[in-house]
Parts: C-alpha cells; structure tokens; sequence
C-alpha cells in the first residue's frame, strides 16, 4: 500500500492534467474530483463549485491534482523520474509529455544514460527520462540547490530517521558523491535513492545558480491511521519548519508536506452534502489536523 502519495497544485487545469497524464502511462486511471464548497471557496478564492482536487493513478503509483489559483508554481526542485524499459517507450513518452513545455536537458545520449532527458511539461511539473528500467516506474526527485546546496545526504539521513520510527521498510538504497575534481562538490550528492515506508524518491545537489527552490506547488501527502501517527509525523517534519493550514507544512528543507487521516476523503466525499462541508469548516481551522475534531464536526457534534 502506498502510503507517500504526490500532490502536484495547478492554478485551475488539476483535471486537465490528470487526464493528460493518464492518458500517457499504463494501468492509469482518473477518479471523482471533489468540489469547492461555500466554505473552501470563501478561503481560497475560487470559485464554489469548480474542481478542488483529482485522485488519478499513474503505472499504478497514487497521485493527487489541487487546484489553488496561482500561489505556488512547480520548480524542477522537485521533478519526477520515470525509468523506461525500451527505446519506444522513452521516444513516445518525450515526444508526448515533452510537447509544449521547455526542455532543461536535452533528449539525447550522456555518459550515465543511452537517452535522457530533462524537461518541464506544458503545465510546469518538472520530468527526467531516462532509457534504464526501475523497480518504481514514476520516483519524485529531489534537487538541493541555492541555500540548500550540500544538504541532500543530511535530508536523506533524516528522512530516513523520521520514517523508520513507523516503517521498518525504510532505508538508504544508494548514494553517489561528485568526483574529486569537481569544484567545490566534496561530499555533494551526484545521485542518491531512499525508500520511506516501501515509497521510493532520488536526491541531488546541484551547485548551479538555478535561481529556484523548493515550492508548495509539490508536496507529499502522508495518509495516517490514527491520531498519534498524525501527532509524530507532523511533530518531526515541523520541526525546525514552518506549520501551514489544512494539514500542511514545509520541513527544516523547504519541503513540502501533508499530514492527514486516511478517513479525510471518506468525510469530505460523503453524499451529503451538509456532513462534507461541516467536516470541510473544521478542517480550515486547524492546522495540525485532529481526528476527533473532524468526526465531530460531520456528526454535527460540534
């Protein structure tokens, strides 16, 4: 069970692009987008009724599309890995997710890869492609850059600590340093691969003056059981942070997270429509989210 899940935040195109990216990747499916009620859109500004978010699948791997007006906007800080199995794979996957968007990398052969690529798509979300099969077709990618030059290791270290407290099946895969004779990369990470809870991302850093960084554009959802996973995993990843709204938080990196009850959906998709927004008016007051609050608040117990 996937219990890291991606959430990628549009201006207004969340549907649009779950569509788009289903139609690109096997065993992919788009699922029953939820709405803005009175509530959510007073808040956000949009407008009440539009599509809020879409749960979709890619290759079988969870995601979920937000749409939150022009806040936040994706940077390849985060981008998204995908290895391919064959040449037509890789040729149809580029020309396809390429088309529209701005290529950071060209598509073509490099000392570590027979074909690769780097680009953004049409709506923004940073891909690598590369010709070399791998266990997790789609792994987010996390490049450590301007301030957070030189940090990907002590992130992966502490992920890693986070995670394993709940997890046994966490761990540090592989790390890669730079060369000697690159400058100023002692100890920077070329390439590393961690699993959190069986969920698969790669980190780098890049010395280069990208002028970017991690956003809230791209966040990861930590879907909990019960209270007390909520409390430890919003405890450690604030930590040194900064606490947001709904759940939220950027950790000590700039990385942004989601901590919620995996019952949310079930109460904010409830038929009834009084329960959902009762649960929806709750749920916009907290910022570490409390199970019982919210169950009380679509009982109408509150």
């Amino acid at each position: 069970m996937q219990k890291i899940i991606p959430c990628l935040w549009f201006e207004k195109d969340a549907l649009e692009a779950a569509k788009f990216y289903a139609s690109l990747f096997p065993a992919s499916s788009v699922g029953t987008p939820t709405k803005y009620d009175e509530a959510s859109a007073k808040v956000s500004g949009m407008p009440e009724g539009s599509v809020l978010t879409v749960p979709f699948e890619l290759a079988g791997q969870k995601f979920l599309a937000l749409n939150g007006g022009p806040i936040f906007k994706f940077t390849p800080a985060v981008s998204f890995f995908v290895g391919c199995n064959t040449e037509e794979d890789i040729n149809w996957l580029y020309q396809n997710l390429s088309d529209g968007g701005k290529v950071l990398m060209e598509f073509q052969k490099y000392p570590f890869a027979e074909k690769y690529a780097w680009f953004n798509d049409k709506y923004g979300v940073s891909w690598q492609l590369m010709l070399s099969p791998y266990s997790q077709k789609i792994t987010p990618m996390l490049m450590f850059t301007g301030d957070k030059y030189g940090k990907a290791k002590e992130a992966m270290d502490y992920y890693v600590s986070v995670f394993k407290e709940r997890d046994k099946e966490t761990k540090i895969k592989d790390v890669s340093y730079y060369s000697a004779g690159v400058k100023d990369a002692t100890n920077k990470v070329v390439h590393g691969v961690f699993t959190l809870g069986g969920y698969d991302f790669m980190a780098m850093d890049s010395g280069e003056d990208h002028k970017f960084n991690f956003t809230m554009a791209t966040s990861f959802m930590i879907e909990c059981q019960n209270q007390e996973d909520i409390n430890y995993f919003w405890d450690k990843l604030s930590m040194s942070g900064k606490p947001s709204q709904c759940g939220w938080l950027e950790d000590r990196y700039g990385v942004a997270w989601q901590v919620v009850p995996t019952i949310l959906d079930e109460l904010l998709a409830d038929p009834d429509k009084a329960k959902a927004e009762r649960t929806m008016k709750a749920m916009l007051n907290m910022t570490k989210l409390d199970i019982e609050t919210l169950k009380k608040a679509y009982a109408n117990e509150i």
